[in-house]
């Protein structure tokens, strides 16, 4: 198992509680008809996880630079990311804003 799927592992496990929740939302926004309705709920999990994703990300790109890898780790953090979007595929989502456009009807009366 390479460096990051290993902190991607142990980051679903050390906050399993977190990641338990948003799963839970997650896969209901993913099959969801009209996520829209879900998205703010989905944003508010979403928020949660994706600091402690950046958190782990962090740890991971900040050991490599320390070992003197500087220059890989914009690879490495990429590799992570795909990892967890191996987990939760619509994480990309999480943050939308979402307005609804309306057209204004014009009369000629």
């Amino acid at each position: 198992m390479t460096k990051y799927q290993e902190y991607v592992r142990r980051m679903l496990e050390t906050n399993k509680a977190a990641f338990e929740a948003f799963r839970k939302i997650h896969n209901e926004y993913a099959i969801a008809a009209d996520p829209d309705k879900l998205q703010d709920k989905f944003n508010e999990e979403g928020e949660r996880v994706m600091m402690i994703i950046r958190e782990w990300e962090q740890k991971l790109c900040s050991q490599s630079e320390k070992a003197g890898f500087g220059s890989y780790t914009i690879s490495l953090a990429e590799k992570f990311q795909a990892e967890v979007k191996k987990e939760f595929p619509m994480i990309d989502h999480a943050g939308l804003v979402v307005k609804k456009f309306v057209l204004k009807k014009i009369s000629f009366d």
